[in-house]
C-alpha cells in the first residue's frame, strides 16, 4: 500500500502547500470513513478535475445527537486506506478528536434557511456540527474543489451556503448517489440492517420514485407525500421522519411539478435510520 497518511494540520498544509508550489491543483473529499463504492466514485470525480486528491476520514462527534450511533458507527482505517490507495486518492488525512477539537475549542458555524425542516428539525444540532466540521476541514486543506454526495443533499445544500456566505475559496461539487442492483442507496449505515431488513429497504428509492412519477402526471406533493409514507410503512419500515418535495435550490417546499424539485425521505427500518433522495425536472426543462 502507497497512499500516506497524515494526521495533523500542520502536516496535510505542508503536503498541500508542497503541491501548490509544484503549479498542481488540489481536490478535498470528506467522509467518516466506513468507504463503499459510493465515496470511491467522489473519489474518481476529484481525479477528474484536480492533480492531485485528498480524502478525509474523520468520525464527527459534534454532528451525532445524544441518542444517535457516534461509539458504533463503523471505524476501519486499514481497509479505507486501501480502499483509497486502490482508487488512486493521494493522501488521507485521519486526524484524531483532540487535533480537530483542541482544549477550549468554542465555535460553532449555524446556518440557517436550508438546515431547517427535514433532518434539521429531526436532528436537532446535526447541521451545526456538519458545517463546522466541514469549513475547518475546508481551511485546513484550502482545496481547489471539494466533492460531496448527493445523497446527503441536505448537507449538501448547507455546505453549499456556508461555502458560498463565508467566501471559501473551493468549488463545492455534488456527485450523484450510487446505488445497488435494487437501488438502495449506498451507505455506511447499510451494513447495520438484518437479512430481512435489507429485503425491505429498497421500497424505500420505490416510494421516491413513485411520488416523482404521480408530480410529472399531475397531483401534488400534499397528496402524494402522505401515501408515499404510508406504503413504507406497510412495507415494514417502523416509522417515517419525513416524505417531502422541495425546491431543488432553496429547499423551499414545493407542492408540484413546475421548477426543479429534489423528493427526500428519511425512515427508520429496525434500528437504522435510511435516507435518500431523487430530482425531479418539469417535461421541457
Amino acid at each position: 500500500m502507497s497512499i500516506d497518511i497524515v494526521r495533523s494540520v500542520a502536516e496535510l498544509r505542508a503536503r498541500v502547500r508542497y503541491w501548490r508550489d509544484q503549479g498542481l491543483t488540489v481536490a478535498l473529499v470528506p467522509t467518516m470513513g466506513a468507504l463503499h463504492q459510493g465515496h470511491l466514485s467522489l473519489v474518481s470525480a476529484a481525479l477528474e478535475r484536480a492533480d492531485r486528491v485528498v480524502t478525509s476520514v474523520f468520525v464527527n462527534p459534534s454532528q451525532f445527537g445524544p441518542n444517535e450511533d457516534f461509539s458504533r458507527y463503523p471505524r476501519q482505517e486499514e481497509r479505507d486506506a486501501e480502499l483509497l490507495d486502490g482508487a488512486g486518492c493521494h493522501l488521507l488525512f485521519a486526524p484524531t478528536v483532540a487535533e480537530m477539537y483542541p482544549d477550549g475549542f468554542a465555535t460553532t458555524i449555524a446556518v440557517g434557511g436550508v438546515s431547517e425542516g427535514l433532518c434539521g428539525t429531526v436532528r436537532p444540532g446535526h447541521f451545526a456540527g456538519v458545517a463546522t466540521v466541514v469549513t475547518k476541514l475546508l481551511l485546513q486543506a484550502l482545496p481547489d474543489l471539494a466533492v460531496f454526495g448527493e445523497k446527503d443533499y441536505q448537507q449538501l445544500a448547507v455546505i453549499r451556503r456556508f461555502a458560498r456566505d463565508l467566501d471559501i475559496p473551493a468549488v463545492i461539487l455534488g456527485v450523484p448517489t450510487l446505488r445497488e442492483a435494487d437501488g438502495l442507496a449506498m451507505s455506511s449505515r447499510n451494513a447495520y440492517m438484518t437479512a430481512e431488513e435489507r429485503a425491505i429497504a429498497p421500497w424505500l428509492h420505490r416510494a421516491l420514485q413513485g411520488v416523482a412519477d404521480g408530480l410529472r402526471a399531475g397531483a401534488l406533493a400534499a397528496d402524494l407525500c402522505p401515501k408515499a409514507a404510508d406504503g413504507l410503512l406497510k412495507a415494514g419500515f417502523a416509522s417515517v421522519d419525513y416524505m417531502e418535495v422541495r425546491d431543488a435550490a432553496s429547499l423551499a417546499p414545493a407542492d408540484r411539478l413546475d421548477r426543479p424539485v429534489r423528493i427526500l425521505v428519511a425512515a427508520r427500518l429496525g434500528k437504522t435510520r435510511l435516507i435518500d433522495n431523487i430530482g425531479a425536472v418539469p417535461e421541457g426543462a
